[in-house]
Order: C-alpha cells, then sequence, then structure tokens
C-alpha cells in the first residue's frame, strides 16, 4: 500500500510541519511561501494541542516516496548548498544510492526525474517504493538533514488537512480516537495554496521542469 494510503482519514489524504526559516536576499522565491505556511500551522498545532503526536525523531512519514513539485526541488537544491560539508556529503550519498535503486521501475523518466510522463505511470506510482527513506533522513537520529527547507507536503503532514476532493485527513499517529467534531475544529487554514501554485508555475518555467519528481530525483 502506497504511503498516501496509509493515513487514517475522514474523506482522503494529507501532508507535515514544523518551523519557519529565515528570509535571506538571494534565496529562491519559495521562501516567501514558508512564512505564510508556517504560521498557519503554527495556528492549527496550538488548537490541536495533544492530538499531535509529532515531534523530532517520529519519522514514520519520511519512509515512502511521495510527489513534489519542482519549486519543492527548488528549495531542497538551495538546502543542500547550503548544508555544511559533512551533512551535504551524507545526503547526496544516499540520494544517489536512493536513485540506483529506484531507477529501473521508476514510474516517470529517470534521467530528469519527472513522475507520470507515461499514462500507466500514475498507477505503477501507488506499489512503487513504499518502504524507501527519504535520502534526507538522517537514519541516527530520525531528524530531517534539510529541515528548513522540507518540501511543502512535509510541513503540512500530521494535523488536519482538507484535499482537492474535500477530504479532511490526518496522520495515523495523530488524533487517534478523536471525534470528528475535534478534527474538524483543527482543520489547517490553507488560503496560502494560490500563492504556492503561483510559485510552482514560476519555478517550472525557471528549471523548463513541468511536473511533479521525488526527492531523490530533485537531489
Amino acid at each position: 500500500m502506497h504511503r498516501i494510503d496509509r493515513l487514517e482519514s475522514l474523506g482522503s489524504s494529507i501532508w507535515t510541519r514544523q518551523r519557519t526559516p529565515a528570509i535571506k536576499k538571494g534565496q529562491p522565491l519559495i521562501h516567501e511561501l514558508f512564512p505564510i505556511l508556517d504560521a498557519a500551522l503554527a495556528d492549527t498545532t496550538a488548537r490541536s494541542g495533544a492530538w499531535l503526536a509529532c515531534k523530532p525523531g517520529c519519522h514514520q512519514c519520511c519512509v515512502g516516496v511521495f510527489p513534489i513539485s519542482q519549486l519543492d526541488a527548488e528549495a531542497l537544491r538551495a538546502g543542500l548548498a547550503a548544508a555544511d560539508a559533512v551533512t551535504a556529503h551524507r545526503i547526496r550519498v544516499r540520494a544517489a544510492a536512493a536513485r540506483e535503486r529506484l531507477s529501473r521501475d521508476f514510474p516517470g523518466d529517470p534521467a530528469t526525474g519527472l513522475l507520470f510522463t507515461q499514462p500507466h505511470h500514475e498507477e505503477d506510482f501507488d506499489e512503487f517504493a513504499n518502504d524507501e527513506p527519504c535520502p534526507v533522513l538522517d537514519p541516527g537520529t530520525g531528524t530531517c538533514d534539510l529541515y528548513a527547507s522540507r518540501p511543502v507536503q512535509c510541513r503540512t503532514f500530521g494535523p488536519p488537512v482538507r484535499n482537492e476532493d474535500d477530504g479532511l485527513g490526518v496522520c495515523e499517529l495523530c488524533f487517534v480516537a478523536a471525534p470528528e467534531s475535534e478534527v474538524l475544529r483543527c482543520e489547517m487554514d490553507q488560503s496560502w495554496r494560490p500563492l504556492e501554485e503561483k510559485l510552482i508555475a514560476e519555478a517550472e518555467q525557471r528549471t523548463g521542469l513541468h511536473g511533479p519528481t521525488i526527492i531523490a530525483f530533485a537531489l
């Protein structure tokens, strides 16, 4: 079963949580989005209280691949470029090993890293690399080596998030036995989504890559 389908939900799926990076001159435009998104996350986190199980070292959501945008990919590459040499080397080694494992059955174009380049690829993705750890995950600590640059899905995984089909989902480790009214009360505000869509379009224009990828192929 694919990682997305392993979520307990009131309709469908969701995505992660965490901190706000400083905005520095010359950083990718995605950093315009991070403070807005993280403020929305802080709000839902405060309302959720003990219903949220998320904490450093909890990394179930870091196992199994998932699509990321070209905006996310740019942010990850910028974070990797800014990382200290030891951390960057570890990430590059893990990412290269992941690409070697995943390339043969990659549901897309392994040369570009783009997903879903053939009609059958979306169906293939359901059973693809469900046990593959994220190459940015430090296996020793269970924490993210590029935390400040993590993808949007990683930033919104945990609290109740509504998807495109109007389903409301939560991580299976959070809101255990919570009544539906509590889940609804703690729903994350997503008024930042139009800005994200705008920035994704700009990132695709900059890179010439149109469509999603996965973290191992973004680095």
